[in-house]
């Protein structure tokens, strides 16, 4: 009898990362290229409440979780599984480019030997799914700009406001506020005061595509009144916005 010969843990193949955008929530708004992505997984990373979103998915697969702030042990958590040999899934909420998690993947993957296949799956940006909710606010050029300093000095924050109001764009903005930070969406409407009249339509979208999704329409004079907190987006129109049959509009110039 020949003797066996030993496995070389060196030589061991890795496996494969997937890094989903799962959309904003709701089933309606997953891709299907997601939902393969996620089945054909051994492994699902992802914050707590991502999981939960999917849980019709994950019968049967590894779970790892954390919470937030926790990004860097998450993507260091699914990298470590991928390069065991497993298939790994590494879940955001909307895209995985978008304030997501696809570039710190890239980030901490860079230089790695040997290297772990990796694909980016896009998904419906929160952004996108509540302009649909609103109407068509986003018909024309527009900005994102998260208001969350907590890796971005409020300096700079600022400054890219500014930017963006005094140009006339479209306005995305995402983390708006917190329990601990209020101030700086406040400031942050005062610099839209200033250049765009107070009338202007301004849509807040809190949850969207969930049980507990909140669409409300209303102007900048009058946003700061209504709930707002880290799962709200707001859309700020620009001085051709307009309300069209209770629908948030950007006419992008056609002539009708």
């Amino acid at each position: 009898m020949s003797e066996k010969t030993p496995t070389n843990t060196n030589d061991r193949r890795p496996g494969k990362l997937f890094v989903v955008g799962i959309g904003p929530g709701g089933r309606l708004d997953r891709t299907i290229r997601a939902e393969e992505s996620i089945l054909a997984s051994d492994v699902i990373v992802g914050y707590q409440r991502y999981l939960d979103l999917i849980a019709d998915l994950c019968p049967g697969k590894d779970l790892i979780s954390s919470g937030m702030t926790k990004e860097i042990e998450r993507c260091r958590a699914a990298v470590d599984q991928a390069r065991a040999g497993k298939t790994v899934s590494l879940v955001s909420s909307g895209d995985a480019g978008i304030y997501g998690m696809a570039g710190l993947a890239l980030e901490l993957l860079a230089g790695e030997t040997p290297r772990i296949p990796v694909e980016i799956v896009p998904g419906v940006t929160s952004a996108a799914a509540a302009a649909a909710r609103f109407g068509a606010p986003l018909m024309l050029d527009f900005a994102c700009i998260s208001l969350s300093d907590l890796l971005v000095p409020w300096e700079v924050i600022r400054s890219r406001l500014e930017a963006v109001a005094a140009a006339d764009l479209v306005t995305a903005i995402y983390n708006p506020k917190s329990k601990k930070r209020s101030v700086q969406l406040e400031e942050a409407a005062d610099i839209f005061r200033n250049h765009r009249p107070g009338s202007t339509p301004v849509g807040l979208g809190t949850a969207v595509g969930t049980a507990e999704e909140q669409i409300i329409i209303t102007d900048l004079d009058s946003f700061l009144n209504h709930d707002i907190n880290m799962r709200t987006v707001i859309i700020i129109g620009n001085n051709t916005s307009k309300i069209i049959d209770g629908f948030f509009v950007t006419p992008r110039g056609y002539q009708v």
